[in-house]
């Protein structure tokens, strides 16, 4: 009797302890995360993060999906220790060259200033990949999507990968099952891919991801036919078969600025701008049923993308004595002065 109620207390206590999103990678890290982190440490952490955000986002409706994209853009490569925000420096190959960031990758300047502000109320305390998660939620939060509590206690890396980004990020023209065995390597699975993926309810796309699309999807000289052809032909006159590669586009066509659900009816529509978008409805079964869930009940998709942001932000998070605080995101600490 005594050993099952041991067995009981353990268990009732793992359940405890399940609100606060530990993962294995987490424990593997020698600890976990918890909201409440900075609660006694930093206490206006969340409401610094959170004012700095929408001071940007009243500057530059773009922002909220730029931020959004660096925290993504982070965990996947090294897990989510804020690598790439590093610039070059000594042995430092700095990852905002990489294919998928280079000439995109924006709101650097966000994350500084909002570390600044940081390390004037409580310094060397609240990590650089904190910093990334919560901009994450609050860009969500303020173009109408949804909010959740952001687990926190992560520390920051002393490097970066420059091959991981250009190898681990899922990238436009990658195939579905291409995209879905790198979401797989992160711990992630398809119904993450699928939530995650409309997070491109906002923000834009250069000419140069979706090119091919338009022009020569297969190598046979022709579009890609699950491309609404009018749509294409309306994209075209801005995206030219060479040249015009930084233009930018509307990832959601309909309500570029809010944070909503339309990004699943544009699939659809077959009106998905990028083929990463678009697979998730023409070449998967599961991921296609998904996508009718999300375009029917937008909250089915915000509860979705909530816990899947959770999980997606648990990527091998450094903890506990590894890594540091940095005190200027954008270098590790020894070369800060």
């Amino acid at each position: 009797m005594a050993v099952s109620l041991n067995i009981l207390i353990v268990a009732l206590s793992l359940i405890a302890l399940s609100p606060l999103c530990l993962s294995s990678k987490a424990y593997e890290s020698g600890g976990y995360l918890f909201p409440q982190f900075y609660d006694h440490s930093c206490p206006k952490a969340q409401e610094i993060v959170q004012s700095t955000v929408a001071k940007a986002f009243a500057h530059d409706p773009r922002m909220p999906a730029s931020l959004l994209r660096l925290h993504f853009h982070d965990c996947f490569v090294k897990g989510c220790d804020a690598s790439i925000l590093l610039d070059n420096s000594g042995t430092i190959i700095s990852e905002k060259r990489s294919n998928p960031n280079r000439n995109s990758a924006r709101g650097f300047e966000v994350i500084e200033e909002i570390k600044h502000a940081l390390e004037q109320e409580c310094p060397e305390t609240v990590s650089c990949a904190d910093i990334l998660a919560l901009a994450a939620r609050d860009s969500t939060v303020i173009t109408g999507g949804p909010s959740w509590e952001v687990p926190l206690g992560r520390r920051d890396g002393r490097g970066a990968s420059l091959s991981g980004s250009n190898n681990d990020i899922p990238a436009p023209n990658n195939t579905f099952q291409t995209i879905l065995t790198k979401f797989k390597r992160q711990g992630l699975n398809l119904v993450d891919l699928v939530s995650l993926s409309g997070s491109h309810t906002i923000g834009n796309s250069r000419c140069t991801s979706f090119r091919q699309r338009l022009y020569n999807q297969s190598g046979n000289g022709k579009p890609d036919l699950t491309l609404n052809q009018y749509y294409a032909s309306v994209l075209r006159k801005q995206c030219p078969s060479s040249g015009g590669d930084q233009n930018l586009f509307f990832l959601d066509l309909v309500t570029p600025f809010k944070f909503d659900n339309h990004y699943f009816k544009n699939l659809i529509m077959y009106k998905g701008l990028l083929s990463s978008d678009e697979v998730l409805f023409t070449k998967n079964r599961e991921s296609k049923e998904l996508v009718k869930l999300y375009a029917e009940s937008q909250e089915a998709f915000f509860e979705q993308f909530a816990k899947s942001m959770v999980k997606m932000g648990n990527i091998s998070p450094l903890t506990g004595a590894r890594g540091e605080i940095r005190r200027i995101c954008r270098r590790v600490n020894h070369a800060a002065y």
